[in-house]
Order: structure tokens, then C-alpha cells, then sequence
């Protein structure tokens, strides 16, 4: 069959005229071209590149690892943890400090012999791959405790994959400081990959890290102008004490955060190898393989609804995996909640193996390639990088240049700092909606199942509060806030509730009191629903009161309909103000009629561009005043 050769090839003119009749009159660019939050734009219709080759240096059709964590402060418990793991079909170890970025407040308890012995118990390190999250500045301990390790389990350097992750600028941007100069902490680097390299390890031991600035709230090109400058600056900090940049680059490893959004995920990993692959042009060497590893983005995830992590750390897996990663780690989708436990780090484990197993995703080199769309967000996404990254480049403050320069004089906290707040005010007015948090919320699930709660310096980023130029939030945290003040007042016998004074049938009023529900209940305050008033005929305003009263809130909503609004709205305004509301809204926007309502007793206005946080904050407020 040639189904599709019996109709002609619709031409792009053609989708365009069709497209402009059913947006009658609306602006086509606004409507259906989108905008990363570097303002790189997203068209609904790219041709395919035909032409297209795969990335040079992409992981090609094999396995990437699945990375496992070791993060419990227990070492026996972490132990039996990660032997789980490994012979779940984890194939690399991530060891994680107590104090490091990564840790959320847990942790490795220190680097003494016996709690790695006791961490590491049964598990075979030559067999594997392994990673180290240090505290910040704190590499040397982390990396002369595993060759130690080596050392008594009769290991040879070279025998042990250790990604050794030491990482000064990255420890930089996290801990707002940098308790030597630049070029000092490299001379300490230079001297312990010396020591490590006498011993027969390969590393890589530098880490160019993007994770502190995309939870930061960076754009995807300013993350990967991060990766960048910092492997330039490593390897002009190691030139500059005798290592040519043919032998450096081999030190250097990449990680990177991926989030829900798969294209542009597939998108920013493919760019980063075309962005080193174009540093090592500039720089005369002939292009190698660089080493990527891709986390599920901390940013992301929920505390509430958390389940739905599941569907995000799914989607950023596949798109690290499409995109070409060569290591991948899951975090658990209760992380935010605090210390998974053998469930959720089995499900973590699981989502790529399933990809690769089940689906055989890892089967095609570079699977993009051609794809137009991502091929345009590839390109776009280089241009804006290089961009930014001579903009770095070009800085000079307290002796430096390039990226250290950048975090010495605040030119790239400025910019994630811009991108950041725009976000919040998107989140806000729910313009980026958090499934399960800022829209269709559930009050009633039950407590996360963890091995211990998340301490509160660790839930809010604890390493990187102490300083305001890369705070590490995650997007829900606004929306949980609300939540926890909610819960604290209900735990104290004043549990927030509103009362939804729906107007007419249920046909009428169901579409903006689900809203209402939504909205409310985003910030922890339930929504009492009924089947509605029909104030119109006039027999159920004095219902309408009674059911208000008996509620037993001083906080009310109107929901209904347009028409429904101007028949109705004044005098059910009346009655629920006679009747005791201290604050009531209406769900829609005030429009000509808002001098009458608000003469009536309305007043609040809900919709669906308004600033949430703010309005659940106000009723919140209220609340606590009228109880």
C-alpha cells in the first residue's frame, strides 16, 4: 500500500494558511512559536535534515552506566543499599560527603578508612565505576581517602574508573567564596593529580559541573557557557604550570542537569560535545570523546505530589540517554522528600534500565541526528553558548579573567539571577504550570515513605544559602512553603478552608470552581464544594448563606458563569458578607463590572494569569486574622 502517495505533498504555505484560519486573527509568532528561557525560539515546523551526521564523539549505540548513590549517613545501611543496587544492574557508585552540594544533608559521615571499608563492604571497585560529590574545596580528602582504598585492597590505579570530580569553580558558585585564589587552588589540584596519577589513576579528576547554576535557575545556554568556560579556565590554569592543554583535557569530566523537557534536554547535551568540540578547534587539537555525565535535575522535583516526579525523572532520563550521555543518575522521586529508601531508589535504578533494556534506546547513535526540530535547538542552543561564552571570556575583576572573573565581579550571577526571577513570575501566575503542586494539587496524600526526614537546611539548599549569587531552589519550593503554613495552622486546630459559592447548575459552575479548587488548594487551603445556588430564581439565597455558615469558614469564592455573574454576583456578594465573609473572591477577572462588585462586597478577584502566590498568601493572611 502507498497510502500516503495518493495525496499530494502539502506545502509549508499550505500548513500556514490553515494555521492563520484557525487562529482567526491571532498573531502567529505569539501563538504557536515558543522561547527557552534564553529566548532561543522553538518553531512548530522544521524540515527534516537529511544530510545530518551523528555528533562526533557521541557515546554511539552502547549502554550508558546507571549511576547509583551512596549517601547515607549509615555506612552498613548504605552498604547494603548500594549492593542492591549493583546487583539490580547498577554499574557506578557515586560516594557522596556529608556536606556536599549533592548530599541534600546527608552524607558519607567523614573519610575515615572504616566508614569507606563499612560503605564499600562486598563491593568489587575494579568491576565498577565510581564518582565522588565532595564538600566544596574538600576534593583532596575525598580523593586520598578511595586511593587509599585502593592501596589496602591491593587495587592498582589504573584498575579503578574514579570520576574524582574536583571541581573549584563549580565548589565556587555553590559556596558563594573562594578561600584562595584561583590559581592557588589549582596548584593544590595540580600537586593531588600528581600524587593520584604516581599511584596509576586516569581520572578524570577535574569536573566542569553545571549543577549549581541550572539550580540556580540558569537557561540551558547559560549552563552550558558555565560547562564551557570552566574546562577553558582549567585548562589555562594547568598551562599555565607546564600542562599542555593535549594532556589536560583527558582530566577533564562534564555533568550536566536535565529536566523535563526532553528536546531541549537531547538538545543541550548534543550541544555541549559540539561546544568542546569547537574549543579544541580553536585551540589546535584534534577533537576527542569527552566524558558526560547527566543527573535528573534536583530543580524539578516535587515534595508534594511526588509521584509525579516519576513521569519527570522518566522523560530527563530518556532525553539524557537519546542525547547521548555517557552515565546517567536518577535521583529518587522522593528525594525532596528526604532519605529514599530501597523503593524509590529501585525505581530511580530502574527507569534507564527499562530504557535500555525494554525499549533499547541505547541501541542507535545519536538518534536525533537529521531531526529538525532538535537539530534547530542543537545549533540555537551553540550560537547562544558561544555568545555568552566570550562574554564571559572577556571579564577581568581581582586579577582574573574568564569564569573565575565572572563569579569574582557578579556578571554571571546577574544573568541566572534575571532568568531565575523571570521564571518565579511564569510560576507565579502559573504561566509554567508544577503539575500536582501549582495545578490539580492533592491534599489528602499520605507522607512520603523515607528513611529520614530532609533536614531544613538541606530542603532549601542549606550549602548555598549562606550566599545569594547561585541559591540552589528547587521550583515547587513557593508552593510548599504555603503548604507548610497551611499544615502548621491545621495542626494547630485552625485547619484553612474556603467556601466555593458555586452559582447555578453544575454545568455552570463546574469549570471555574475546579480552577477555584485547583488554586486554593495549591496553597494547602481546602475547597469546600456543593451543588450549587440558584440565586436567579430566587429561592436559595438564604440556602446559600446557610450552607456558607455552616461551612464554618470566614473565607468564600463565587464561581459560575459570565451571565451567571452579572444576574447574580451583587446580591449573593450581600447575602455571604451579611452572613459573615471576612474575604470573599470571585473567580474571574473584574472586567467593567469591578466597581459594582467591589461595592457589593467582592473583594478579590481570582484568574487564570494572576499572581497565585500572592493570593494565596493574602488568604492565608486573612485566615489567620479572622480565627
Amino acid at each position: 500500500m502507498r497510502l500516503a502517495g495518493d495525496f499530494p505533498r502539502a506545502t509549508e504555505a499550505q500548513w500556514h494558511a490553515a494555521v492563520e484560519a484557525v487562529l482567526k486573527g491571532r498573531d502567529f509568532t505569539r501563538a504557536l512559536i515558543g522561547r527557552t528561557r534564553d529566548g532561543i525560539p522553538i518553531e512548530p515546523l522544521l524540515p527534516r535534515r537529511a544530510d545530518a551526521e551523528p555528533i562526533h564523539g557521541a557515546r554511539g549505540a552502547g549502554r550508558w552506566r546507571i549511576a547509583a548513590r551512596l549517601d547515607d549517613p549509615d555506612p552498613e545501611r548504605g552498604n547494603r543499599q548500594i549492593l542492591d543496587d549493583l546487583l539490580g544492574g547498577a554499574d557506578m557508585v557515586t560516594l557522596t560527603f556529608a556536606g556536599a552540594p549533592a548530599a541534600r544533608g546527608f552524607g558519607l559521615p567523614d573519610h575515615a578508612p572504616i566508614t569507606l571499608e563499612r560503605a564499600l563492604h562486598d563491593v568489587h571497585c575494579d568491576l565498577i565505576a565510581l564518582r565522588l560529590e565532595s564538600t566544596p574545596f574538600g576534593g583532596r580528602a575525598s580523593a586520598e581517602a578511595i586511593a587509599g582504598l585502593a592501596r589496602r585492597r591491593r587495587l592498582p590505579g589504573g584498575t579503578v574508573t574514579v570520576d574524582f570530580g574536583l571541581q573549584p569553580l563549580a565548589d565556587w558558585a555553590a559556596a558563594g567564596r573562594m578561600p584562595l585564589t584561583f590559581a592557588q587552588a589549582m596548584a593544590n589540584i595540580r600537586s593531588i593529580i600528581g600524587e593520584l596519577e604516581t599511584e596509576g589513576f586516569t581520572g578524570p579528576f577535574l569536573r566542569c559541573d553545571g549543577r549549581p547554576f541550572h539550580e540556580a535557575g540558569a537557561g540551558e545556554a547559560q549552563e552550558l557557557a558555565a560547562l564551557i568556560t570552566q574546562g577553558l579556565a582549567y585548562l589555562r590554569a594547568l598551562e599555565a604550570q607546564g600542562i599542555a592543554p593535549e594532556t589536560a583535557r583527558h582530566w577533564l569530566s562534564f555533568t550536566l542537569a536535565v529536566d523535563a523537557d526532553q528536546f531541549l534536554g537531547i538538545a543541550k547535551i548534543r550541544a555541549l560535545r559540539l561546544l568542546w568540540a569547537r574549543v579544541e578547534a580553536v585551540l589546535g587539537l584534534e577533537t576527542r570523546p569527552i566524558a558526560i555525565h547527566a543527573e535528573t535535575a534536583w530543580r524539578m522535583l516535587s515534595r508534594d505530589d511526588r509521584h509525579t516526579n516519576l513521569l519527570r525523572n522518566t522523560i530527563a532520563t530518556l532525553a539524557a540517554g537519546l542525547g547521548g550521555a555517557d552515565s546517567v543518575a536518577v535521583l529518587p522521586f522522593t528525594a525532596a522528600c528526604g532519605l529514599p529508601d530501597g523503593f524509590a531508589r529501585r525505581l530511580a535504578r530502574n527507569t534507564g534500565l527499562i530504557a535500555m533494556d525494554e525499549s533499547q534506546l541505547h541501541r542507535f547513535a545519536d538518534p536525533a541526528a537529521g531531526a529538525g526540530a532538535i537539530e534547530a535547538l542543537t545549533d540555537r542552543l551553540c550560537e547562544a553558548a558561544w555568545t555568552l561564552l566570550r562574554q564571559i571570556e572577556a571579564q577581568h575583576a581581582q586579577g582574573e579573567t574568564g569564569l573565575p572573573a565572572a563569579l569574582a565581579n557578579g556578571f554571571l550571577a546577574t544573568l541566572v539571577r534575571e532568568t531565575r526571577q523571570a521564571r518565579e513570575v511564569d510560576l507565579a501566575t502559573r504561566r509554567e504550570p508544577i503539575t500536582g503542586i501549582s495545578e490539580f494539587p492533592d491534599l489528602g496524600e499520605a507522607a512520603a515513605s523515607v528513611l529520614a526526614p530532609l533536614p531544613h537546611a538541606g530542603r532549601e539548599g542549606g550549602w548555598a544559602t549562606s550566599q545569594e549569587s547561585f541559591p540552589s531552589r528547587r521550583l515547587a519550593e513557593p508552593f510548599e512553603q504555603l503548604r507548610d503554613r497551611a499544615g502548621r495552622l491545621a495542626a494547630a486546630g485552625r485547619k484553612p478552608a474556603i467556601f466555593l459559592a458555586n452559582l447555578g447548575r453544575i454545568a455552570d459552575f463546574n469549570s471555574r470552581a475546579t480552577f477555584a479548587r485547583s488554586a486554593f488548594e495549591a496553597g494547602g487551603i481546602a475547597a469546600l464544594g456543593n451543588d450549587g445556588f440558584a440565586i436567579a430564581a430566587g429561592t436559595d439565597l438564604a440556602a446559600l448563606a446557610a450552607a456558607f455558615r455552616e461551612a464554618g469558614t470566614p473565607l468564600a469564592c463565587l464561581c459560575g458563569t459570565d451571565s451567571g455573574y452579572a444576574a447574580e454576583a451583587e446580591e449573593a456578594a450581600r447575602a455571604l458578607k451579611a452572613a459573615g465573609a471576612a474575604c470573599l473572591w470571585l473567580a474571574s477577572k473584574p472586567g467593567e463590572s469591578e466597581m459594582a462588585w467591589r461595592a457589593a462586597g467582592i473583594d478579590r478577584f481570582l484568574f487564570a494569569s494572576c499572581d497565585i502566590l500572592a493570593l494565596l498568601g493574602d488568604a492565608l493572611d486573612r485566615w489567620e486574622e479572622t480565627r
